[in-house]
């Protein structure tokens, strides 16, 4: 008998529905998963096997059991396929009505006993099902939050496989979860603007950056206070409008955080480390063209604070030896500045977009 259970796959930020077949014939025993799963996905027909059994069902042992994750082309990354093959298995055997599982889509990891853990990017297939007019999402209760918001979209958050097929079979309908996209208040940013004193030409530069929505690229010795002026300008950006708290749970989901996030609501923000590559702050592809991207720190903190970029990661330049530029080394007769030469070499694309280059000296600091 054949089942056929909706899905998601993550692509990026966003997911891409996925159509999990899953086939029941006669034949020598065996399990197979294809259409271009990764390991994990490989590896869920042992955590598939177990929940099943573990959960009071049976598992057909004398069964030749066959599970295609269409389209074929995409590639299947995760633990969110455990839910819905488990259910289109015991759809194929009988053990769950096929039209319950019509207009709903399903996304969970198994545990070995039958529970469910939560998934990263639940919001994106949340808003994927909407898109293709499904009725109902069914996630990990940790994971329902996320979509609980999602106007024109109800969500079943389940506890267990168990609860799933009780649900399925007609059983008490779990309780919708409370909407909350962006999650609790803002934490205070960890530097208080006021507190900053001196550097009144860069705090200026910082609100017409922070009111505007503009770049802002602060320059200067060591030690001016450039790190903490970046870090002060998070508690002065104003509050994300409706689309922007959306883009910003999507982005958190994705990453694994959870639409709330582990930095609360508000506008993100990200220090990366000063040795951070340049791929690791934006973030991208990894190793095969068929796989989403995952965001990176730059990518995190859009649409919000643009992170703290470290010293020598703009346009590739190489760091300025000390962090310092022009000045008395080339009025000294000793030729140009190391960082005068440093300046010269950022892309101009990227100085173009800054509204403000802020020359913070030591005054004040």
């Amino acid at each position: 008998m054949l089942s056929h259970v909706l899905s998601a796959a993550l692509w990026g930020v966003e997911a891409r529905l996925v159509h999990v077949e899953v086939d029941a014939a006669p034949g020598l025993p065996c399990f197979n998963v294809v259409g271009l799963p990764d390991t994990a996905v490989r590896e869920s027909r042992d955590r598939v096997k177990s929940a099943v059994a573990n959960s009071g069902f049976e598992f057909p042992l004398n069964r030749r059991l066959t599970a295609n994750l269409a389209p074929a082309h995409l590639r299947k990354e995760g633990p969110g396929f455990d839910l819905p093959l488990a259910l289109g298995l015991l759809a194929a055997v009988g053990a769950v009505p096929a039209g319950a599982l019509e207009g709903r889509l399903f996304a969970g990891e198994l545990s070995l006993d039958g529970s469910l853990r939560p998934i990263r990017g639940a919001l994106g297939m949340a808003l994927e099902a909407r898109r293709k007019g499904l009725r109902w999402v069914a996630l990990p209760t940790a994971n329902a939050h996320e979509a609980a918001g999602i106007e024109g979209l109800s969500v079943a958050p389940l506890e267990s496989l168990a609860g799933a097929v009780a649900w399925l079979s007609g059983g008490a309908l779990p309780g919708n979860a409370a909407p909350t996209l962006v999650g609790p208040p803002a934490r205070p940013a960890a530097v208080d603007f006021r507190d900053i004193k001196g550097q009144e030409a860069a705090k200026r530069a910082l609100e017409v950056a922070a009111a505007g929505g503009h770049n802002i690229l602060l320059v200067g010795p060591p030690g001016s206070g450039k790190t903490l002026l970046a870090r002060g300008l998070a508690g002065i950006l104003p509050e994300p409008r409706e689309d922007e708290a959306l883009e910003i749970a999507l982005v958190r989901s994705s990453s694994g955080e959870g639409a709330s996030g582990a930095h609360g609501a508000g506008r993100p923000f990200r220090d990366p480390h000063h040795t951070v590559s340049a791929a690791g702050l934006a973030g991208g592809r990894r190793r095969a063209a068929s796989r989403g991207s995952h965001p990176g720190p730059r990518r995190c903190a859009l649409p919000g604070r643009t992170p703290r970029i470290p010293q020598g990661r703009l346009g590739g330049a190489a760091p300025a030896p000390g962090g310092r530029s022009g000045g008395a080394h080339e009025g000294a007769g000793l030729g140009p500045a190391p960082g005068a030469v440093h300046g010269r070499r950022r892309d101009e694309p990227l100085l173009s977009r800054c509204l403000s280059v802020a020359n913070s000296g030591a005054e004040g600091s």
